[in-house]
């Protein structure tokens, strides 16, 4: 099978492309995502993955699920998603992902993404302590150039994350108030966006309106 070329990223070759994930059933990616999952008892337990992709996934887990069993799954950063677990293996269990055509195409982006960060040197790390503003509410501008009232969760020297709905692309330019910034990161009620020009050490407090 023929796999598409690397892909270019400021001189940077990309291991993976989101084609790789939809050629030889789904590629999976070494990454370590911390989460919890839960099983048909109800009992909740801590876990992180060993690789993942868009259709199944192998996670560190103190308790397995028996194959076949229904598993929840809530990964950090990446949200809940529900499967069946296929196999027990030393360090845990492999379940199936069951997602929509565009929740595994979202999916793809995001892992795509985290196997990508190291080559890009992007820091997923919360660099700076992080406030909440006393006004809470601003205007979210997507790169289509419509506008969504959106509510800020926490606000940073680098970043911001904002409660909403919307859905655009990882690594799509948006504008928060009046300041750029890019989407890096999905949680399960919002999103993150680091801004363009990061601000310096008290240009921010609660009073701040972006």
């Amino acid at each position: 099978m023929k796999l598409s070329p690397p892909v270019s990223f400021m001189g940077v070759n990309l291991l993976h492309s989101i084609a790789h994930f939809t050629t030889n059933r789904f590629r999976r990616v070494q990454v370590s995502l911390h989460g919890r999952y839960m099983l048909k008892s109800s009992e909740e337990y801590p876990c992180h993955t060993f690789e993942i992709s868009p259709g199944e996934a192998s996670l560190f887990a103190p308790v397995k699920a028996m194959p076949g069993e229904k598993v929840v799954l809530y990964l950090r950063d990446l949200g809940r998603f529900a499967g069946l677990a296929t196999r027990a293996t030393e360090i845990g269990f492999e379940m199936s992902l069951q997602l929509s055509p565009k929740k595994r195409e979202r999916l793809a982006d995001q892992l795509t993404w985290y196997a990508n960060r190291s080559a890009l040197a992007v820091d997923e790390r919360r660099r700076h302590e992080r406030i909440v503003p006393l006004m809470e509410l601003t205007v979210l501008r997507l790169a289509r150039g419509d506008e969504h009232i959106v509510r800020i969760r926490s606000l940073s020297l680098s970043g911001v994350a904002l409660e909403t709905e919307l859905t655009p692309l990882l690594g799509e330019q948006v504008v928060i108030g009046n300041t750029p910034a890019t989407v890096v990161r999905f949680f399960d009620d919002g999103l993150a966006c680091e801004f363009v020009t990061h601000f310096r050490p008290g240009e921010i407090d609660e009073t701040t309106r972006l």
